[in-house]
């Protein structure tokens, strides 16, 4: 049984952080953070929103367009590495709120990869037939772990959500392969340490650039696919040189490649489904579209998913 997307949503706060706000509390400037980083503005949840709420927002919306009721909901995966609290898990505390009563929760944790890793965890209960809609959602505040007096970092990361609803679809559509890796020898290049994200961005530079060009690749040939099927490529919106580089690898010209990292900047796990949310409601993926998905996060870990759109 063919395990693919029937409904997406998304949520973003509305306070808007530009970087001419960070020029105000830091020594950078607008045009250090954008020459480096592409990132021009990002999202920031205020003190009463949690990540909880943003998951509950994303996944309501994602449950309306897949026209899927909350009790037809079999499984919650929730990726995050900034839950309210240690447990409840997020995906409990949505799985009460959206009043989901049938569906076993849990939340993953793979940091920026963690979409991806959700996604193929669905993949495998519904291939199987043991459960037939899955609901994901990659979400996260890193405003709470982010050090504001830190440029280096500070200027990366921004809050929201994204979320999928997994089901059966015809032969042919859905998740064509996968590949998911993990190296537990860079985990101290990017890592919460205390309070605060800490990264060696030079070697998460040369690790991502790297792994998410290869990870692209061998994925289309698992699938048996070629560059030149790829549609569009959805890479996690964490620096666009890092961004660049993988689309140059699959040889994709810039316009099938999405690109929200210089409104949103990176989102860790919600950046994936926000960016895809944003290119179905502009009516820029369509049935049959072969779809790449890549993200790499802490850990270090990452994954990518060759997809055909389409029920």
């Amino acid at each position: 049984m063919n395990a693919g997307i029937l409904g997406l949503g998304r949520y973003l706060p509305d306070k808007i952080v530009t970087n001419a706000d960070l020029e105000k509390i830091m020594d950078t400037s607008d045009e250090w953070i954008r020459t480096r980083t592409g990132i021009e503005e990002r999202r920031i949840a205020n003190d009463e929103i949690n990540t909880s709420d943003m998951a509950y927002e994303a996944a309501k919306a994602a449950l309306e367009n897949a026209a899927i009721s909350a009790e037809e909901i079999d499984l919650i995966l929730v990726a995050t590495v900034t839950p309210d609290q240690s447990f409840p898990t997020v995906a409990c505390m949505i799985q009460e709120k959206l009043g989901a009563k049938k569906a076993a929760a849990m939340d993953v944790s793979a940091a920026c990869a963690g979409f991806m890793y959700a996604m193929i965890t669905a993949q495998q209960f519904i291939q199987t037939g043991a459960y037939k809609h899955v609901l994901i959602v990659g979400v996260e505040k890193l405003s709470r772990i982010t050090n504001w007096e830190d440029r280096n970092t500070a200027v990366l990361f921004g809050d929201g959500a994204g979320a999928a609803v997994l089901g059966p679809v015809a032969e042919g559509k859905g998740i064509l392969s996968f590949e998911l890796g993990a190296d537990g020898t860079g985990g101290q290049h990017l890592l919460q340490d205390g309070d605060f994200i800490h990264m060696n961005g030079r070697e998460v530079f040369k690790f991502a650039v790297r792994q998410m060009g290869e990870s692209s690749l061998s994925v289309l040939d698992k699938a048996g696919l070629t560059k030149e099927d790829v549609d569009l490529l959805v890479p996690h919106q964490a620096n666009i040189r890092i961004m660049e580089a993988s689309r140059e690898r699959l040889g994709l010209p810039i316009e099938k490649m999405t690109k929200t990292v210089h409104k949103y900047g990176n989102t860790s796990s919600a950046s994936i489904p926000i960016a895809l949310v944003e290119e179905m409601e502009a009516g820029r993926v369509k049935d049959n579209d072969l779809i790449i998905m890549v993200g790499f996060g802490g850990g270090l870990t990452w994954g990518a998913i060759a997809l055909r759109w389409g029920k």
